[in-house]
């Protein structure tokens, strides 16, 4: 129903969000963190169907808790300078960057087996910014 009069809506900060993670996990702090296909923070791998989700702000280790046992908070909304694995260049600038892994990214989907971690928007000697 549309409104007839003013409404003080809700808001939520969303630069850090506190994400449950997968079971038999473990994320360092500074890693790069996806999402499984149920929406728990797993740490950067080469694989299809994840979810970029930002930065671990911390370090949890969740290899002896079920799913959602253990909960790491992720920085968001952000560019964060990962690892070049050597095949970004400048003619990616603002293009996709996949995940190798937790610390590393790549120009190319890696014939279809690695999720897309943002889109580049820098490129230095010792890593790429992606947001």
């Amino acid at each position: 129903m549309p409104l007839t009069q003013d409404r003080n809506t809700s808001m939520k900060a969303t630069d850090i969000l506190v994400i449950g993670m997968a079971a038999s996990s473990r994320i360092f702090a500074g890693s790069l963190v996806m999402l499984n296909a149920a929406g728990f923070a797993v740490s950067g791998v080469t694989a299809t169907g994840l979810t970029y989700a930002g930065r671990a702000e911390e370090f949890v280790d969740n290899t002896s808790g079920a799913a959602g046992a253990a909960r790491v908070a992720v920085r968001r909304n952000k560019a964060f300078k990962w690892t070049n694995d050597g095949s970004i260049a400048q003619a990616q600038l603002l293009k996709n960057a996949y995940v190798v892994d937790d610390g590393t990214v790549a120009a190319t989907d890696g014939g279809g087996t690695r999720s897309v971690a943002g889109r580049i928007v820098g490129i230095d000697t010792d890593g790429v910014w992606v947001e």
